[in-house]
């Protein structure tokens, strides 16, 4: 069973109720970082870089959920070691795992359907960081520039 964090704001917060008893039911320990209720005030920056934190404190994956999706992934990436990618199609959902080694789901509750996302959030979750050597240089270019003072 892996541990995956999850997070929204008031407009992910319905699609997170969702998402969270999809991943119960495929075997994943699903840790929710908030909100924990529908607060229409709440800021989306604070549990992106919350879960952000735990995920790559963690080294384990999380979902973030948003209105459009942009302001979580642009929130997560802010945390060194975070690899945040907003994903709209399921052909993304691989290519970041595979590619990118992506450990950061950002969805948009206002644009991509319920059932488009709980399928991206299944491909994302099952599919596993390809570590070709191009990929792997790549992502080390990355880890280089977050370590220079």
């Amino acid at each position: 069973m892996s541990v995956v964090y999850i997070g929204a704001d008031h407009k992910g917060y319905k699609l997170k109720k969702e998402i969270k008893e999809i991943l119960g039911d495929l075997g994943h320990n699903c840790l929710d970082l908030g909100s924990k209720e529908y607060d229409r005030e709440d800021d989306y920056t604070d549990i992106a870089v919350l879960l952000a934190e735990k995920v790559v404190q963690e080294r384990a994956r999380g979902i973030l959920i948003c209105g459009s999706g942009i302001g979580v992934c642009v929130a997560a990436n802010k945390v060194k070691g975070a690899r945040a990618a907003l994903i709209t199609n399921e052909k993304q959902a691989r290519l970041a795992r595979e590619d990118d080694d992506a450990n950061i789901l950002c969805l948009s509750a206002d644009t991509v359907s319920d059932e488009a996302n709980i399928q991206i959030v299944q491909i994302f979750l099952k599919t596993d960081f390809s570590s070709e050597e191009k990929h792997i240089r790549r992502i080390k270019k990355i880890k280089d520039y977050e370590n220079r003072s």
